[in-house]
C-alpha cells in the first residue's frame, strides 16, 4: 500500500492509540486530533512524537473548522462508558452525535476536492442484545441505553450523508475492546484497581450477562485489512470471537491476582448492583471482514495474565 494521509480522531484514546502506533510503524502520515479528556493517555503523545511522520492537534472533534487534504478520517474519538451516560447523556450526545455531524459536514464541504474516506468506529451494542444466535450487519438497530443510542444515531447520520450527499464512508461495529493500557472504568482494569484498593467490584445482574472480547491489538489489525480490501459503503462487524458471562471474567482475574490463593470470589463482589438498560448478551457474525482475510490471533486466557500483572503494578487514578 503507498503512504496515506490519515486523520486519527481519538488519537490518545485506547483503540485510537493501537490504531496510530500500526499506521505510523507503516510510514502513514498520520494527524492525531484529541482534546484529552479524563481518559486520554497523554503518555502516548511522547511515543508518537518520535515518528517524523506524526503531528497532533488538541482539539475536539465538534469544534474543528477545517480539513487539511487527507485520504482517511478514521473516527475514534467517542464518550463510551455505558453507566457515565446513564447518569449524564449530555456528553455522549456532544460527542457521539454532534462530533460526527461536523466530521461529515466537513467531507462534504470538501466535494469540490476530494472527499477523504470516513472510517468510522461504531459498536456491537447498536444493535442491542441476542440471547442465541448473532447480528449480522444487515440487522435493525435496537440500542438499550444512551451510550449505545448516540452510537446508532451517528450510524444513522453517515448513511444519510452518504446517499444524500456522496460521502464516502465505512463503518465498523466490535465487540469488546481489552487490552494494556484500557482506562480503568471497564471491567477487566476496574476489576483490577478496585482489588488494588480493597474495595469490592461491582457485578451488575450477579455477573450474568454475556461479552465477547476483542484485544485492541486484532482491532487495529482489522482496520488495517479495511483500508487496504474494504468497500466504502459497508458496514463491518468485528468479534473476538470469544465470549463469556462477566463473572467468569472476574473469577479468572482473581485467580492471577492472588495467584490462585482465593477461596471464596464472593467476598470481592457486590451482586446488589443494577445497571438499567443492561444487554444480556451480544454477539455479532463478523464472516463479511473474514471473507477479506482477517481473523482475531490474541488469546484472551493468554493476554489477560499480561493485562492482570500491568495493573497490579501500576495505579491508575
Amino acid at each position: 500500500m503507498s503512504k496515506k494521509i490519515v486523520y486519527a480522531m481519538g488519537t490518545l484514546g485506547f483503540i485510537g492509540g493501537h490504531v496510530t502506533r500500526l499506521l505510523l510503524k507503516k510510514g502513514w502520515y498520520v494527524r492525531g486530533v484529541d482534546k484529552i479528556t479524563y481518559a486520554a493517555n497523554i503518555d502516548l503523545l511522547k511515543e508518537f512524537n518520535e515518528y517524523d511522520n506524526f503531528t497532533f492537534e488538541r482539539s475536539d472533534i465538534c469544534d474543528l473548522e477545517r480539513l487539511y487534504d487527507c485520504d482517511y478520517i478514521i473516527n475514534m474519538a467517542a464518550e463510551t462508558h455505558v453507566d457515565n451516560s446513564i447518569v449524564r447523556s449530555e456528553e455522549f450526545v456532544h460527542s457521539n452525535i454532534n462530533g460526527v455531524h461536523n466530521l461529515l459536514e466537513l467531507i462534504r464541504k470538501r466535494k469540490h476536492f476530494k472527499m477523504p474516506t470516513l472510517i468510522h468506529f461504531s459498536s456491537d451494542e447498536v444493535y442491542g442484545d441476542i440471547v442465541g444466535g448473532a447480528h449480522t450487519e444487515r440487522d435493525l438497530l435496537k440500542p438499550s441505553n444512551p451510550y449505545s443510542a448516540t452510537k446508532a444515531s451517528a450510524d444513522m447520520l453517515i448513511k444519510a450523508w452518504g446517499r444524500t450527499y456522496d460521502v464516502p464512508s465505512i463503518i465498523v461495529r466490535p465487540t469488546n475492546n481489552y487490552g494494556i493500557g484500557q482506562y480503568v472504568e471497564k471491567l477487566i482494569p476496574k476489576v483490577c484497581k478496585y482489588l488494588s484498593i480493597g474495595r469490592k467490584i461491582p457485578m451488575h445482574e450477579n455477573g450474568e450477562p454475556i461479552r465477547n472480547w476483542l484485544h485492541a491489538k486484532d482491532t487495529a489489525r482489522a482496520i488495517e485489512i479495511i483500508l487496504e480490501k474494504g468497500a466504502v459503503g459497508n458496514i463491518y462487524n468485528i468479534s473476538g470471537d470469544f465470549e463469556q458471562a462477566n463473572i467468569l471474567t472476574f473469577e479468572k482475574i482473581l485467580d492471577i491476582y492472588f495467584k490462585g490463593q482465593i477461596s471464596d470470589a464472593n467476598n470481592f463482589a457486590d451482586f446488589t448492583c443494577e445497571r438499567k438498560g443492561q444487554d444480556v448478551r451480544y454477539s455479532i457474525d463478523d464472516s463479511k471482514i473474514r471473507d477479506l482475510g482477517w481473523a482475531p490471533v490474541c488469546n484472551f486466557d493468554h493476554e489477560l495474565i499480561k493485562i492482570v500483572e500491568y495493573y497490579k503494578n501500576k495505579f491508575v487514578w
